[in-house]
């Protein structure tokens, strides 16, 4: 009896795992289901000029509706170009970081709340018209979006070409791009498109040949008012500006940037392969609030070498407020962008009132950051003073979290926040200005083996205390600075300390021909301190430099303040006559507040030379 009891409780056991097998792998096999859809079977066609926003609205939603989160749908467009209008499009009110806050915004493709999805282009162009944000990923998960390209028929910014430059009389006279649609109404240029006009305010010089900007210009001003039609497309205008050489081509420019051509909010896992934006009026993606971000091969980028265009975006390439996870970025091109490749940070709040030792009123404070959440109950937080910079030592805990609104349609911008731990006495905001950073909210990242050229202002800015490394990157002539390492509670309140930066085996040529904010250096270490003498403590922390290439015409190669724990080792630094050296730093490395500094085998020249900081 007691051996026939055993059998039958071990054939039970036996039984229940075989059965509990069965049905993991019938789960398993459900949840790796993938199901394909094809748009040409739902009449989504490229090549007609019908526009699709519509019709794709209908589709996505029947195609949402058919599945569960356990099916891994592939939705495919054929090749070719598919035009989107903002006629029919979705109306979305997103408060996007660092654009401008007007909404509602008109949505090419609108994906919200999907799971293990795969946008696959298969080199479809879409080509938007008017003022749209072209795709928006609201609240997904393992989403991918491959294989295609963002344009616009007609961008915000109007390009011409100088005919002739009479420096004497202060007269120019250019010519505007073919594909550019423009008006003159009381001797002031306008350029327009689908349902918008504006006339453009400032302006970036490239050259005709190398699509390169112009030595030493940075932003300009351009010949909009006053102007004469000599004939179509030939404009005559009293400009002086001596460096705009005919055969120059620039990019005239206005201030708004309402939108990017991706927008990414609250995602987690979300990747990108083979994804060009050719032109957006924001930026070419920004990514908040957001877990992992995978992007291989994306680019900013021109059409390949016969464009006729010189520029991309109106601001960033690419663009991350506020995420968390990785931040992987590989094989990318990065070109003839208004503004950086990469910006990674978080955004101080500033304190505002302290209602008690646990509590206080957290306030966002630039115009084009705030609407969106900032923080989550268990989320980790430290402090700053706003004048010096500094951190307090203890960090905190947030316990409850709400918006401060006058009504629930107000958008965010101040909240309320309760934290573990009794505040610091000295954290009174009447007495000092003190911002708030969400740590948790921070990233890291991988940027490698990316291409950045031709562009305004800066390559690369990183402001997060997790790891960031950067290497195998070719930092071709970026204008500015080729990388950033900032922080600023001050102004455009972005987050944070560095404390964890690998800059190795990067190519950097003639980084630095113009000047633009923080570009002290071809790498420059620059958080935005307002009283450096009376910091005590040190900002930035751990940033190696090591075994790269400078290839340039000028003196300045590395500006470092407030760091503690630098090294710059085994680097190799050429210099040419590309350019006359003009920036007013005339030191190779020049130091503000640094401790524990290294600085050893680097070359210059091919010659061993022992670099030392002033």
């Amino acid at each position: 009896m007691p051996n026939r009891k055993l059998n039958f409780n071990s054939y039970s056991k036996i039984m229940l795992l075989l059965l509990m097998s069965i049905c993991l792998m019938n789960s398993l096999k459900a949840q790796t289901k993938t199901k394909i859809y094809k748009l040409a079977n739902y009449g989504i066609l490229p090549g007609n000029g019908k526009n699709t926003s519509a019709l794709l609205i209908t589709v996505l939603q029947k195609i949402k509706s058919e599945n569960n989160e356990q099916v891994a749908v592939v939705i495919q467009f054929q090749k070719g170009r598919y035009d989107f209008y903002p006629e029919g499009a979705e109306k979305r009110e997103y408060y996007i970081s660092n654009h401008d806050q007007d909404n509602p915004k008109i949505v090419g493709i609108a994906l919200e709340n999907w799971k293990n999805l795969t946008l696959d282009g298969k080199g479809a162009d879409l080509m938007f018209h008017g003022r749209m944000l072209p795709i928006a990923l609201i609240g997904s998960t393992n989403v991918k979006i491959k294989n295609l390209s963002i344009d616009f028929e007609k961008p915000q910014i109007s390009q011409i070409q100088i005919i002739e430059n009479d420096t004497l009389k202060g007269n120019i006279i250019y010519q505007v791009a073919p594909w550019v649609d423009y008006k003159i109404k009381d001797s002031v240029f306008y350029n327009r498109g689908e349902g918008w006009e504006m006339r453009p305010g400032s302006g970036i010089a490239f050259e005709k040949d190398t699509k390169r900007i112009v030595f030493n210009t940075g932003d300009i001003a351009v010949g909009t008012r006053g102007v004469t039609e000599i004939s179509p497309g030939k404009i005559s205008v009293r400009w002086k500006n001596k460096k705009l050489v005919p055969g120059t081509v620039i990019a005239m420019r206005s201030g708004p940037r309402p939108s990017p051509g991706i927008f990414v909010h609250k995602g987690k896992d979300i990747s990108f392969e083979n994804v060009k934006v050719h032109y957006a009026e924001g930026m070419g993606l920004l990514a908040q609030l957001t877990e992992n971000i995978y992007m291989d091969g994306f680019g900013v980028c021109l059409r390949g070498k016969n464009d006729s265009r010189y520029f991309t975006t109106q601001a960033d390439a690419t663009h991350f407020s506020g995420c968390w996870g990785k931040i992987i970025s590989k094989n990318g091109l990065y070109e003839g962008m208004m503004d950086d490749a990469i910006n990674v940070h978080g955004t101080y709040l500033k304190i505002i009132q302290k209602i008690d030792d646990h509590t206080v009123i957290g306030r966002y404070m630039h115009g084009q950051s705030y609407g969106f959440d900032w923080g989550n109950v268990k989320d980790t937080v430290q402090f700053i003073r706003s004048n010096t910079m500094e951190l307090w030592d203890t960090k905190n805990t947030i316990t409850s979290i709400s918006p401060v609104q006058g009504d629930v349609k107000s958008p965010m911008k101040e909240f309320k926040i309760t934290f573990s731990k009794p505040l610091d006495v000295a954290i009174d905001p009447a007495k000092t200005a003190i911002g708030i950073e969400n740590i948790s909210w921070t990233p890291s990242v991988s940027f490698t083996g990316n291409i950045i050229r031709n562009n305004r202002a800066r390559g690369a800015l990183f402001s997060t205390p997790k790891p960031v490394v950067v290497t195998h990157n070719l930092f071709d002539h970026t204008s500015g600075s080729a990388i950033l390492l900032c922080g600023d509670a001050n102004g455009w309140y972005e987050t944070g300390t560095c404390t964890d930066v690998t800059i190795s085996n990067n190519k950097f040529v003639n980084a630095l021909t113009s000047m633009y904010q923080f570009t002290s250096a071809v790498i420059s270490i620059y958080p935005e301190i307002p009283n450096l003498k009376e910091q005590k403590k040190y900002f930035h922390s751990g940033i190696k430099i090591e075994n790269n290439t400078f290839e340039t015409f000028d003196q300045p190669i590395l500006y470092a303040k407030s760091v503690d724990g630098l090294r710059f080792s085994h680097n190799k630094i050429f210099t040419n006559k590309t350019y006359p050296a003009f920036h007013h730093n005339k030191k190779r490395v020049l130091l503000e507040r640094v401790v524990n500094l290294a600085m050893d085998v680097n070359k210059i020249d091919g010659e061993l030379v022992e670099l030392k900081p002033q």
